[in-house]
């Protein structure tokens, strides 16, 4: 059923009291604090109707009200307001911007350090998916004798390379050959094929060099390939502990396993693959382990392609205008000095 605009503005007044005192909000404390002309009697009623709808829950140990995931819901789909970011704030992610990092990976550090501090909250980064972007040409450059680089460069202008051996059979001419056939069967391929786009159309090619052939899609395949473990950087991992509800040990012991899972971390940055904002509360995550947490991520791109994500974790009562108004800001920043870096 629609609620009436007086149910809205009760239940937005719980969800802002909440998220800024994590105290449960009873009918005399709407009444006292804010002016809505209503008795404290009107409001007890209307928070019990909120609460037979399930947008408001009521803790066996108080009679104040939380809101549930469902009500955190109705309110950044209808009624949250996008927070203005304030100058400290754009003038912090543009220290950031200016400090011109080279190396990606000093990026992606950042990204996160920055994101924890302003949102205080813990941020998840997943750092740049290589094999995502397109090849646009592969190079084998010999460097010594029976000693080879292989050398690819992708749509993003990253330079990606491997050392391999090379049979004493094949010359630098051979290369320079070899290198071309490769450009042209695997050019505006992701590196997500390579593997079996190699093994079924290259290998037919070149019998004789089978397994030299080998060794080169296995250097493909490695030099874009990244473990969870270094594709996850975490931010301000000490920060959930500054909010109430974590003091609970059971809640604390989810937390500290979720940040140790980087399988479930990554898969959860991995769906955004949209250069937008998304937002998953609580109950709404399909992994049982964060079901007292909401997830808020944001993409980013490098060049015309998404590239990878950035994300904080914290309470459901989470902030979350101000988080989307940092996530939104910084994944576009982010993309713009990755844009430039490898143009």
């Amino acid at each position: 059923m629609d609620l009436s605009e007086r149910k809205l503005l009760i239940l937005q007044t719980i969800i802002d009291d909440y998220i800024t005192t994590a105290v449960p909000v009873g009918s005399r404390t709407i009444s006292k604090k804010y002016s809505m002309g209503l008795s404290s009697a009107t409001i007890r009623n209307e928070m019990s109707d909120l609460e037979d709808l399930g947008y408001l829950d009521q803790p066996h140990t108080s009679a104040g009200r939380i809101p549930s995931d469902k009500a955190y819901r109705l309110y950044v789909d209808q009624m949250m307001k996008v927070a203005k970011l304030t100058q400290p704030e754009t003038n912090r992610m543009k220290l950031y911007v200016d400090r011109r990092i080279s190396e990606v990976e000093q990026v992606m550090q950042q990204t996160a350090k920055v994101l924890s501090e302003l949102t205080n909250y813990t941020s998840i980064v997943l750092a740049p998916q290589f094999n995502k972007v397109m090849i646009k040409h592969v190079q084998l450059v010999p460097i010594n004798p029976g000693i080879a680089l292989v050398v690819i460069v992708t749509d993003s202008g990253i330079l990606k390379d491997s050392v391999i051996r090379v049979p004493e059979s094949i010359s630098s001419d051979q290369l320079q050959r070899i290198s071309k056939m490769l450009t042209e069967k695997i050019k505006d391929h992701t590196l997500n094929d390579i593997d079996l786009f190699l093994e079924n159309d290259i290998q037919n090619d070149i019998f004789l060099h089978r397994e030299f052939f080998k060794s080169v899609i296995g250097a493909l395949s490695r030099s874009v390939r990244f473990s969870d473990e270094k594709d996850i950087i975490l931010g301000g991992t000490a920060n959930m502990f500054n909010y109430p509800e974590y003091n609970d040990i059971e809640k604390a012991k989810a937390f500290l396993s979720l940040l140790e899972d980087k399988g479930i971390l990554h898969q959860l940055l991995s769906k955004s693959d949209n250069f937008k904002v998304c937002i998953t509360i609580g109950s709404e995550n399909e992994y049982g382990k964060i079901k007292d947490f909401s997830i808020v991520t944001a993409t980013y791109r490098m060049g015309t392609h998404t590239f990878g994500s950035i994300g904080v974790i914290g309470p459901t009562r989470m902030k979350y205008s101000n988080v989307v108004a940092i996530l939104d800001h910084m994944r576009m920043k982010l993309s713009e000095m990755l844009t430039k870096m490898n143009s």
